[in-house]
């Protein structure tokens, strides 16, 4: 027979080395949930034997009762093996961390590593992740008559489902718990989520530097979340600089941050948040950038590296994770982070003490970029675009007039973004009019 360690299974040449054979055990019960450790073979498979007296099997026996927690009941027996008495002891268990000697410990190849403080934390969670999950928790102080029929029936028509009574249409949606609706129904369709959750929330502020030292407004929102995504939308659209294109005759507004990838970002922090936490989501719009903070760290021994290189979702709110998707919310496949990622690639996110902080950078008035084969010009160019894509047959003296410059100003404009290349003139100047070219090539010098 040919013997050698690996996740599942410990060789100990004696029962010398039962304290260490203890720990082992408890490093594959909270990797594998089972193992082997055999006493009487060597670390190179070297079958020594074991001597086994009367009161051998019995001290095994007890000193994993003693230091193992929580319990186990393994077989432990003798095995002859090529000749010689060993000890086998197997075992198994479901019921994971467990703990040798006070501390947790894990399997790797053929060591036994401590836990961290993370790892330990993701194993309790996942072992207790059904009565922790707060969004599927009854909420035991509502009735149905807390949810408001016309935001139900608003989510049954948008997600393709046929419009029932209350109570059927909770029961078919998994938000009823007992006599109870579940906490994901009273914040999604509850007629005062506020009344039962304190923390069903919005902040918003903006700052004029890029600290809180100089706040310029503030506002908060209740309501439920759909309510409250869509204040944070608003808010932010607000307070950011809007630029513009112009494809034809038709002005296309342009936020200084993409606002799909904001409004990716204000759903899953909704979405994801811990809701056992106190606080609300807050929306901070400072000089030079916006944050979105979420009560709650990443979930399920995510990182920020693998949220931003690979395609992984772990919800802490199942629930509310499956309604939002039913009306394309949210992706199922954790392709979210990669959106924003695209759409707004210098997005930050970090996490600080029990938050997670999405960061977006603001753009200059004045800057510059090209999209969609269209180039945003600053600010004095725009107006002049502007009233042209409105009146294309406008004259210099009616732009003069309109923005209360002078004609030589708005001549010598005229002039210089129609030798960049940004407006045409078609005809004379009498009878004529202006276009606006689309594809534009960058003459940065121009712009004095």
């Amino acid at each position: 027979m040919s013997l050698k360690e690996s996740e599942t299974l410990e060789l100990k040449k004696s029962t010398s080395e039962l304290k260490e054979a203890i720990i082992s055990i408890s490093a594959m019960l909270n990797k594998h949930q089972k193992g082997e450790v055999i006493f009487g073979v060597g670390k190179d498979g070297n079958v020594l034997g074991q001597h086994i007296g009367e009161e051998t099997l019995r001290d095994i026996s007890k000193a994993t009762s003693d230091h193992i927690e929580p319990k186990i009941y393994p077989e432990i027996k003798e095995e002859m093996i090529e000749g010689k008495p060993c000890i086998k002891i197997e075992f198994s268990g479901n019921n994971a961390p467990y703990f040798a000697y006070g501390r947790a410990y894990k399997r790797i190849a053929d060591e036994d590593k401590p836990l961290s403080a993370k790892e330990l934390e993701k194993l309790i969670l996942d072992k207790n992740k059904e009565q922790l999950r707060w969004d599927y928790e009854a909420c035991k102080e509502a009735k149905a008559a807390d949810i408001s029929s016309n935001k139900l029936e608003r989510f049954l028509k948008e997600s393709g489902r046929k419009l029932d009574d209350m109570k059927n249409s909770l029961n078919k949606l998994g938000l009823i718990k007992g006599q109870h609706p579940v906490n994901a129904a009273i914040i999604l369709f509850g007629k005062n989520p506020g009344k039962f959750f304190q923390n069903a929330t919005l902040r918003c502020a903006v700052f004029g530097t890029n600290d809180t030292s100089v706040p310029i407004d503030m506002q908060d929102f209740e309501g439920d979340l759909f309510r409250l995504i869509e204040e944070a939308e608003k808010y932010f659209l607000k307070n950011i600089h809007i630029g513009m294109r112009v494809e034809g005759l038709k002005r296309i507004d342009i936020p200084e941050i993409n606002k799909e990838a904001f409004r990716e970002a204000i759903i899953n922090a909704f979405c994801h948040r811990d809701y056992w936490k106190p606080g609300s989501v807050d929306v901070a719009i400072f000089k030079g950038r916006v944050e979105i903070r979420s009560p709650g760290l990443l979930y399920g021994g995510l990182t920020i590296e693998k949220i931003r290189t690979e395609p992984v979702s772990e919800r802490r709110n199942e629930t509310i994770a499956r309604l939002f998707h039913e009306i394309h919310y949210v992706e199922m496949w954790g392709r979210g982070i990669s959106k924003i990622l695209k759409l707004e690639p210098a997005t930050e996110f970090k996490e600080a003490g029990t938050h997670f902080i999405t960061t977006f950078r603001r753009k200059t008035a004045l800057e510059e970029t090209t999209r969609k084969g269209t180039r945003k010009v600053p600010e004095k160019y725009q107006k002049i675009i502007e009233l042209i894509a409105q009146n294309p047959q406008i004259s210099r003296k009616e732009i003069s007039i309109t923005l209360k410059l002078s004609e030589e100003t708005i001549q010598s404009r005229l002039r210089k973004m129609t030798k960049t290349g940004i407006i045409k003139r078609i005809g004379p100047d009498k009878g004529g009019h202006w276009k606006i070219v689309q594809k534009l090539k960058s003459h940065r010098k121009a712009y004095k």
